[in-house]
């Protein structure tokens, strides 16, 4: 069996990350399932966004929380990746998705598809975020004891403990995510846009805010564990433990072959990757195969993937 592959923020070293089109993209390029990051608009909506700040991919500035769904609707998201949007991967001015648009345009897929929801935290709502996601799954008809919804199996991931924690008191441990990090002063800097010395105090105080993951996992609260390649290039003797533990081991971000061959080496059975068709690809020149079944098992005679080749001038020559 083939570990599955998810697309990280949709297959966003293609296009913008988290839009319409990254997703369509992770569709054709025949992912097993997609990624996401949610923040709570200031009138209540989930957007999909991984920076708790605008500014890295549109003209916005400030807190996302601040800002209204409307107001986010008016930002350019495209622009800033230097890409031209395919017509059929969806309007310009239509880029930027909340949750219940994503559920629907993984329902037009036409197949099985998984979906990984991580909630974003330190947030200013509290654990209002994961209340508001658990609300809108269940309204669109999701099972938390199968994580079905529809033909979408449905998992749920933070780096919080608390919030993991949180989600543990309606969701199933099969169908949550505790994520797992090695923080280092350059790992601030560049996910936060700060100075050296910013980036130092940062580093510094994270302790307090975020605890640490581990204890989380140790105590066997959760089924799903998602390292960074960085944490498992550095501690690949947990990784095997976990493995054999039996736990569903989901990495991110694996984008080039040497990676996905350590974690395949490993016993990884879920990769998160911003390029899924060269993931792919990699996978099926190895031993290929069926892919391994997500949590809540796929029905029989599902149809098969309706892949196709990403184009060429996203290839990259690590994963030939």
């Amino acid at each position: 069996m083939r570990p599955i592959v998810y697309a990280h923020r949709g297959s966003s070293a293609a296009y913008p990350e988290h839009t319409r089109a990254a997703y369509v993209q992770a569709l054709l390029d025949g992912a097993d399932g997609v990624e996401c990051d949610v923040h709570l608009t200031r009138d209540g909506h989930l957007v999909l966004h991984h920076d708790a700040q605008l500014g890295r991919t549109s003209e916005g500035r400030g807190p996302v929380s601040a800002r209204t769904l409307a107001e986010l609707r008016r930002l350019d998201w495209v622009s800033w990746k230097g890409v031209p949007i395919p017509p059929g991967h969806g309007r310009a001015d239509r880029q930027l998705l909340t949750l219940p648009e994503l559920l629907d345009l993984l329902r037009d897929a036409g197949r099985p598809v998984g979906l990984a929801v991580e909630t974003k935290h330190p947030s200013p709502y509290g654990h209002r975020l994961e209340e508001e996601v658990l609300s809108v799954l269940m309204r669109e008809g999701w099972d938390p004891e199968t994580g079905r919804l529809g033909r979408i199996t449905v998992s749920l991931m933070s780096f919080h403990p608390d919030a993991v924690r949180h989600l543990l008191e309606t969701v199933p441990a099969r169908h949550v995510c505790q994520l797992v990090e090695t923080t280092t002063r350059r790992t601030v800097r560049d996910s936060l846009r700060v100075g050296r010395t910013a980036a130092a105090v940062l580093h510094a105080g994270m302790r307090f805010v975020v605890p640490p993951a581990l204890p989380v996992i140790a105590a066997g609260l959760v089924d799903i564990v998602g390292p960074g390649m960085d944490f498992v290039r550095a501690r690949p003797d947990l990784v095997r433990q976990w493995a054999a533990e039996g736990r569903v081991l989901r990495v991110w971000t694996v984008d080039t072959a040497r990676d996905v061959d350590l974690c395949r080496a490993l016993g990884v059975q879920q990769l998160t990757s911003n390029r899924p068709a060269d993931v792919l690809r990699r996978l099926d020149a190895g031993s290929g195969g069926a892919p391994t079944p997500l949590p809540a098992a796929l029905p029989a005679g599902a149809p098969a993937r309706n892949r196709i080749a990403a184009p060429p001038r996203f290839a990259t020559a690590e994963m030939r």
